[in-house]
């Protein structure tokens, strides 16, 4: 639903930075690694020192198409970087390669779901490959001057701009958590904000209710979170109805997010396209894409969550929902199914997933990449459940030594002796040795008081230390205090 406040309505476009997981920047062989002693990843091209040439990185040009593809845009065979003349201090050229009127993609759109199911679809404009700037330190602790780290400069972004049909801060939300899925299901971008591999520009402006024109823009940046965007989209349609209804216009300007003050302060006049003075860069050829290399990159192409979920719903008979939390990660995705080659539950196998599993990780700040319980003992674990070897709760004991141990489940099952107890035999006589130790209890339930029932199942699980068959002890209770 489209966001209103006071009579106005927000229209939303978002500008995604994705920084792409090759080995080496984009038009040099210099590495790069997040996190490396500042300038330590630069060379002549990175520098821009007399006489360098840029060499475009096939891999990143890859890695784009398959954005391309997977979104359902349009690979253009033939495109053209361009210079983008304006002064970063820290891009030595004091100009960023990039591409303008006829980049590497067009169209497409990001689908996906809002929480309460309804679905939605937000048209691309454009995906273009362009390279990134450095890192400006800012003064800390009394300094009166600014760092420049290179490392980052010069490493491959793809530009991913959405038409404005997002409308709402909370419909923003969840297209960046679609968009962040699918490149980490592509494998080409981490989608780690907080190291900067993920960056969100956000163009907002209101109309009133109704209305077709579009407002004013302007133009959010220093976004670091998906939350952060959200909150900042807030503050800024707020803002502009303000500024309106107290007689104003809204500026066409560039804001930056301040999250510790949780506002937007104007940084510059927004610039359109001809403030760049774009030109084809000169020291590059045509970006050429061949039949061949378009046909083998599309066959390449991973399934998707959207599609993964469906064959998880028809495949596995899970629930919708259920399939969705299953695929929100690749790596997620790929544990349930490595547990489903062996294991006899699916249904089972994906409740336990989503709340025992990833409830224990959760609690040791840990992701389904660093758990250290294998899918084959979890599906080992699960299939001695439903054999009745072991109870649920019995499960769980052995699955938090699995967590903390390493070890297996049959080994941990034949150590601590927790086999499930099923046979009548070894029940009977418990049962028996209860109901003439609780005399009283006997002749109040058999006098209606039903609900006694379960002090008696829980006297046999507590002599059993719980490794009696819930069900059987059930059975054989049932059939002895009613006769």
């Amino acid at each position: 639903m489209r966001y209103t406040h006071d009579g106005f309505e927000a229209v939303i476009g978002l500008e995604v930075h994705c920084q792409l997981e090759t080995k080496t920047k984009l038009f040099t062989a210099c590495p790069y690694s997040y996190g490396e002693e500042p300038n330590s990843q630069t060379e002549a091209v990175t520098l821009a020192l007399p006489g360098a040439l840029p060499v475009c990185n096939r891999a990143a040009v890859d890695y784009a198409m398959r954005m391309i593809l997977a979104v359902g845009g349009t690979v253009h065979q033939t495109s053209i970087f361009a210079r983008k003349n304006y002064f970063y201090p820290d891009l030595p050229k004091g100009y960023q390669i990039s591409q303008f009127d006829r980049p590497i993609g067009t169209g497409g759109s990001i689908d996906y779901q809002l929480d309460d199911g309804t679905p939605r679809s937000v048209g691309l404009i454009r995906i273009h490959l362009e390279e990134d700037a450095g890192k400006s330190l800012h003064p800390e602790g009394g300094e009166n001057f600014t760092r420049v780290d290179l490392n980052r400069s010069g490493t491959p972004l793809i530009e991913i701009v959405s038409e404005p049909d997002i409308v709402s801060p909370q419909d923003a939300y969840a297209y960046l958590n679609r968009l962040k899925q699918i490149v980490q299901y592509l494998e080409i971008c981490t989608g780690d904000m907080e190291k900067g591999q993920l960056r969100c520009d956000a163009n907002v402006s209101v109309r009133p209710i109704g209305e077709s024109q579009f407002g004013t823009r302007t133009e959010l940046k220093n976004l670091n979170s998906f939350k952060g965007v959200e909150r900042a989209l807030l503050f800024e349609i707020e803002r502009q109805v303000k500024v309106i209804k107290s007689g104003g216009a809204v500026i066409q300007s560039t804001l930056l997010w301040n999250e510790q003050k949780q506002e937007a302060i104007a940084m510059r006049g927004k610039e359109e396209s001809h403030d760049y003075r774009y030109f084809p860069e000169p020291d590059l050829f045509p970006l050429i894409i061949s039949d061949e290399w378009l046909a083998e990159t599309r066959s390449a192409l991973p399934e998707l969550p959207a599609e993964k979920a469906a064959r998880f719903v028809a495949k596995y008979g899970i629930r919708v929902y259920d399939a969705t939390v299953l695929t929100d990660s690749r790596a997620l995705a790929d544990y349930y199914e490595t547990v489903m080659t062996t294991c006899e539950d699916s249904v089972g196998a994906s409740n336990w997933i989503q709340t025992e599993l990833l409830g224990a990780l959760k609690k040791r700040g840990e992701e389904i990449v660093d758990c250290p319980v294998p899918p084959g003992e979890i599906a080992d674990l699960l299939n001695r459940v439903k054999s009745s070897e072991i109870s649920g709760k019995i499960a769980k004991t052995v699955f938090a030594e699995m967590l903390e141990s390493g070890k297996s489940a049959a080994s941990i099952i034949k150590e601590k002796g927790l086999v499930q107890i099923s046979d009548p035999s070894q029940l009977e006589p418990v049962i028996a040795e209860i109901i003439a130790a609780n005399g009283k209890q006997v002749e109040a339930y058999r006098g209606g008081k039903v609900a006694l029932f379960g002090f008696f199942v829980g006297q046999v699980m507590k002599q059993t230390r719980g490794q009696a068959n819930p069900q059987i002890v059930n059975d054989l209770l049932k059939k002895a205090l009613d006769t």
